[in-house]
């Protein structure tokens, strides 16, 4: 067997055969959809080839798109044997299709395990083993599919994607975010919507591209704390040093320090709309996991920002104890406090409905029907996936809607995986903390700042997920995004002469065709 290394040689670059191939069977595509096809669909089709040709040159700048498809691309969905496929799902098959056939033609498969990896593997053999009592495995398939595509998402990420592109990945995250806070503006102030999402009588509630607020909200706060550590970055109380800082620390890379220095308006901007559209949400969920995600940030970032913060809370805490919280604007403390009394109901069947206590009481009946659930199979669960299914076995007189999930992930996973899947998932999620309070403590400036967003969007979704399933609308594709990036941030800015924090060893296959 031959031991050469051919990469580099056999790829998709301008003029190379493999190129004149793809550009050849663009050409033919092109013209059939013309001949064929309604004016509409050609116009997709020609757009999807001159995406498809990019990709196999460049795969990153179809993740580019992807971090934009996360909150737009459920706009145009089409329904494929009972599964509905739109923008996103097509470019992380693309990307991942892309990267394999640059390896293959490379002749040389070359992976690195970043250290997400054995919990994200960890986490699918569990759920799979919850298959042995799923009773649709159509549905079971629909939620592997999703962490299946979270893990090569996160490894396309960890593997091609370099800390020069990452300020780039931000500055389109920001952007997405910003235009659904703008979207989520012309809903609420504009009275566009279903006459369900109505609030304090005359707006209506934020909902985005999103179909529902609360996933709207979710959105936002995955995306709210990035602009938040950007600005953190800055260290706003010397802005200077921080454009110093990037360029001693890259001034061979002046396009790499532009677009960390552009990041900066646009977290302004960006912290301005998603904060206001995220209150137009009427989400408390969101609410909830923002104020946490916000408070562990600024305890994370700095000793100094720390105490700041903590003398603020003081300060504010003196305020509202002195004005018996009348300070607050009182649609908002009802927002946030009327489910209190409602925590210590075991079974809701007993409670006397209202229009106050619909929306809550709704989120308990589920919680109980998972319970339910996970009380009869308390190690495998239902089936990943099946909560749908199976729910009719287990819904409260009333109750029949099944909404596709528990409204509570942990709750969830525990029914549909049981206690092997939930305990999995825990591991998975202590993990991705760990890693990236690691990469908070090694290091600076913007990518500090980075990391520290990272940080508290891994905490918004924790907490929200507490009364809400985040793994929707694509916006695992987006966290595993994050955890990519994370991965390469860190592996960076490891101290030299040691080993990398964040580990990450590289697993090399060779394949040799000829």
């Amino acid at each position: 067997m031959r031991t050469k290394t051919l990469a580099g040689h056999a790829d998709f670059s301008w003029g190379s055969p493999l190129f004149n191939a793809a550009l050849l069977l663009i050409v033919l595509t092109v013209g059939l959809s013309i001949a064929l096809l309604p004016l509409s669909l050609t116009g997709g089709a020609i757009l999807g080839s001159i995406v498809f040709l990019v990709t196999l040159i460049r795969p990153e700048y179809s993740l580019y798109l992807l971090i934009l498809a996360v909150p737009f691309g459920s706009v145009r969905e089409i329904a494929i044997s009972g599964f509905t496929v739109g923008a996103a799902e097509a470019l992380v098959g693309l990307v991942l299709a892309a990267w394999l056939a640059k390896m293959i033609a490379a002749r040389e498969i070359n992976i690195i395990h970043p250290p997400l990896l054995l919990p994200l593997l960890i986490f699918l053999g569990a759920i799979l083993l919850s298959l042995t009592g799923a009773l649709s495995l159509k549905y079971s398939f629909k939620e592997i599919l999703k962490w299946v595509e979270v893990l090569g998402v996160y490894l396309f990420v960890a593997n091609v994607i370099e800390k020069k592109q990452a300020p780039v990945a931000v500055l389109l995250m920001l952007l997405a975010g910003i235009g659904q806070a703008l979207l989520g503006f012309y809903q609420f102030l504009g009275r566009v919507g279903p006459q369900a999402f109505v609030v304090l009588g005359r707006f209506v509630r934020a909902y985005g591209t999103f179909e529902q607020p609360n996933p709207y909200g979710g959105y936002l706060g995955l995306v709210l704390p990035l602009a938040c550590g950007v600005l953190l970055g800055t260290r706003t109380f010397g802005i200077r040093k921080f454009v110093n800082s990037s360029v001693r620390h890259e001034s061979t890379n002046h396009e790499s320090t532009n677009l960390r220095v552009t990041n900066l308006p646009l977290a302004i901007l960006g912290l301005a709309t998603m904060g206001a559209a995220l209150i137009m949400s009427w989400s408390r969920g969101a609410w909830l996991g923002f104020a946490a995600a916000f408070t562990l940030m600024i305890l994370a970032y700095s000793r100094r920002a720390a105490v700041l913060f903590a003398l603020v809370c003081l300060l504010i805490a003196s305020v509202l104890l002195l004005g018996s919280f009348q300070a607050l604007p009182q649609t908002i403390v009802q927002r946030l406090t009327d489910f209190l009394p409602y925590l210590h109901t075991l079974d809701v069947r007993g409670v006397k409905l209202t229009d106050a206590n619909y929306a809550v009481m709704e989120r308990l009946a589920h919680w109980q029907a998972a319970w339910g659930m996970f009380s009869d199979r308390p190690w495998l669960g239902v089936g990943i996936g099946n909560y749908e299914p199976v729910y009719p076995a287990y819904s409260l007189p009333g109750w029949t809607e099944p909404l596709g999930h528990a409204h509570n992930y942990y709750l969830n996973i525990a029914a549909e995986a049981g206690l092997i899947g939930l305990a999995a998932y825990l591991v998975l999620w202590g993990a991705a903390f760990w890693q990236t309070w690691n990469v908070v403590r090694t290091t600076e400036g913007y990518w500090r700042g980075v990391a520290v967003g990272i940080l508290g969007v891994l905490t918004h979704l924790s907490v929200h997920n507490l009364f809400d399933n985040l793994y929707v609308h694509n916006m695992y594709l987006h966290v595993a995004i994050l955890l990519g990036l994370l991965f390469v941030i860190g592996q960076h800015n490891a101290p030299p002469q040691s080993p990398p924090t964040l580990g990450g060893k590289r697993h090399q296959v060779k394949a040799y065709l000829s």
